[in-house]
């Protein structure tokens, strides 16, 4: 973020840094790999290696700064560590699992693109993130009214220098 405040239709609005919300670590096919990259000093010490990429994320709000999950989830993503035969009760669920892992894999995927293979596909859906074999994505919300933004740029760390590997116009 590069200002404090914001202009939007003529008014001023002052911007706060989500302080709920973090960059992270990615690795092949794990987008949100564990290691955290806090936006606000927190007294988190943990140190980034070299060959590790990172998203460096920032959040901004012209509400409170702290964001709670919202209603309607949309967007869902296999856990990385589900087994591969995971133990659900239905063959419905069974088999949603097997498409999941077959067209996504472990990348973020919208539950209308389930549509074409189960239109029917809340109920076992249901089941396999009550499971923990699939991780729901609701959006996150700050207070009514208010705006958000985020910025992100990927990097890598290498032997000598962080290689932006997201660099494009808007850097």
């Amino acid at each position: 973020m590069e200002s404090y405040e914001v202009e939007i239709k003529g008014k001023t609005y002052p911007v706060k840094c989500i302080r709920n919300l973090c960059g992270h670590s990615i690795e092949r096919y794990r987008i949100h790999a564990g290691k955290s990259v806090p936006i606000v000093k927190n007294g988190d010490n943990t140190k980034m290696c070299e060959g590790e990429q990172y998203a460096i994320e920032t959040f901004g709000s012209t509400g409170k700064g702290w964001v709670n999950e919202d209603v309607d989830c949309s967007h869902y993503m296999l856990d990385f560590d589900a087994p591969a035969n995971p133990i659900v009760r239905s063959n419905t669920a069974k088999a949603l699992f097997h498409t999941i892992r077959n067209k996504f894999s472990t990348l973020a995927f919208a539950r209308k693109w389930l549509e074409e293979y189960y239109p029917r596909h809340i109920g076992p859906l249901k089941q396999l993130c009550d499971a923990k074999i699939v991780n729901s994505y609701p959006p996150l919300s700050d207070i009514p009214g208010c705006f958000t933004a985020q910025f992100e740029h990927d990097i890598l760390l290498r032997p000598t220098c962080k290689e932006v590997i997201t660099r494009g116009p808007d850097y």
